[in-house]
């Protein structure tokens, strides 16, 4: 199976200091939810790792992030598009649990899920630890130049990124850059 781990914030939708509490502050950003699509008609399934403190927190229940969900469940099939499932972290930092990232424990929760070899898997997210808890599960790291690495565009990575992370413009540019290495279909006999 060819998966791909996606957080959310930042990657697919517009992010906020404030959080994003209601399906009416959820904005995808410009050419994220076609991304979605283009990777799952060249074969690939997407799962979505995001740390959502606010339930924690108290500023919005769960409900309304299953709101949030299926709003951008329902855009994306309006696009041919689908995430298959969405893994979140409701704790606060200071619940010290093993599920927020950095710490990998979305990821070991996918793996088992989907009975995929991280290894072979692709993380995109916009912030270190995205890709740290990927990393420590063996994914492969990619940084979109957006929500809060926007201010990275044109400039070197600082340190605290991962070994071997790709930078890409936007998610776009990601499934562009991983459509195209996939190998192309063998010729029927």
């Amino acid at each position: 199976m060819k998966l791909v781990i996606l957080d959310r914030d930042g990657t697919i939708n517009v992010d906020s200091d404030e959080f994003i509490k209601s399906p009416d502050e959820w904005q995808p950003l410009p050419g994220a939810l076609e991304a979605i699509a283009r990777l799952n008609h060249a074969g690939w399934h997407v799962a979505v790792a995001s740390n959502q403190s606010g339930l924690g927190r108290g500023l919005f229940d769960v409900g309304s992030l299953n709101a949030i969900h299926a709003k951008m469940h329902k855009a994306l099939a309006a696009l041919g598009g689908r995430i298959d499932a969405v893994f979140y972290c409701p704790h606060t930092p200071d619940d010290n649990c093993q599920c927020r990232k950095p710490l990998p424990g979305l990821f070991e929760q996918i793996g088992e899920r989907f009975g995929v070899d991280l290894r072979t898997t692709h993380v995109v997210g916009d912030t270190p630890r995205d890709l740290q808890a990927g990393v420590a599960v063996g994914c492969q790291p990619h940084l979109v130049l957006t929500g809060k690495a926007e201010p990275l565009r044109g400039k070197p990575l600082p340190e605290g990124y991962p070994e071997g992370t790709r930078a890409h413009q936007d998610l776009a540019a990601f499934a562009d850059w991983l459509i195209a290495r996939a190998p192309a279909p063998k010729p029927v006999a």
